[in-house]
């Protein structure tokens, strides 16, 4: 199955009272961002904390993820530095239908573009069914993407390679390969993304803003009148000021207390943190329980 473009959100992980995975309110979270608006969601990933949740647990995610009609607008996140790992969980996903994957380089360790090759190359080889989005984040990873070594994984593996998460935000504007799906990772680089020819954004804040996102990815796909990217733009801002992950649960929290969770060392805002926040967001008209307004 391909991946279209369109509006992804980096969906959540819910987390239990003893800071196990519940899969079945983090799917079901996934689902209801896909019903608000996304295009699809990105389950895992950095925003769904998978670099501290057990392989285990994320197999028995993706066994979740094949049980749902969504199946085919999800993206797996394998939030894992470990080659051999990598390709294990992907083969999982394989094997539960799901060919979708957003991959980041390994964290910590220091390396260069041939070495990166020599990763994704190793992966596509042991698993050549994949359809992969690089992840280009360098302040999680260290590495940044360039435009060369982008371009050599596409021509060697243009079946695979078929797009790129840019949270470094030094492609989306000037990367320019056919059939490419480039996601810049914030709203605010949503509207400027698609005059450059970027296919959508793959978003955290996405959690919170799904509506408002698909609505100024269809305005510009209908010739309309943007009148709602300001507003975007402007909640993204206030979470931009927070660590995102502690931002989003604290936020959605306030509506729902399967939120209140989340694996240390992470953590919640402080109440002066979550209270600067509410209230600017509350400034915007922007509630929990209205998050799915307009």
């Amino acid at each position: 199955m391909s991946i279209k473009k369109g509006i992804y959100a980096a969906s959540m992980t819910v987390i239990n009272k003893d800071l196990s995975v519940n899969v079945d309110e983090t799917i079901k979270h996934a689902e209801k961002l896909i019903i608000q608006g996304c295009h699809g969601t990105v389950i895992g990933g950095s925003t769904g904390m998978m670099q501290l949740i057990s392989n285990s647990e994320k197999k028995q995610l993706i066994d979740k993820m094949r049980a749902s009609k969504f199946k085919d607008n999800f993206v797996f996140g394998t939030g894992s530095n470990s080659l051999s790992e990598n390709i294990k969980l992907m083969k999982h996903c394989l094997e539960n239908g799901i060919d979708r994957f957003l991959l980041m380089p390994p964290a910590y360790y220091k390396y260069n573009d041939d070495q990166v090759y020599t990763f994704y190359s190793k992966i596509v080889e042991e698993v050549p069914e994949s359809k992969i989005i690089l992840y280009n984040f360098e302040k999680l990873s260290g590495y940044k993407f360039s435009i060369k070594i982008i371009e050599k994984l596409v021509k060697k593996f243009p079946k695979q390679v078929v797009g790129v998460k840019d949270s470094t935000y030094n492609l989306y504007e000037i990367l320019k390969i056919p059939n490419f799906l480039i996601f810049p990772g914030s709203e605010t680089k949503l509207l400027k993304g698609l005059e450059s020819g970027c296919s959508g954004i793959i978003s955290a804040v996405c959690n919170v803003t799904a509506p408002l996102a698909r609505k100024v990815f269809d305005d510009f796909a209908n010739k309309n009148k943007q009148t709602f990217n300001e507003r975007l733009c402007s909640v993204r801002k206030v979470f931009d000021k927070h660590n995102l992950i502690s931002g989003l649960h604290s936020f959605l929290s306030k509506e729902d207390e399967k939120y209140n969770k989340v694996l240390p060392p992470l953590s919640l805002l402080t109440k002066e943190e979550e209270k600067k926040m509410m209230s600017e967001l509350e400034n915007l008209d922007f509630f929990p329980q209205k998050n799915i307004a307009a």
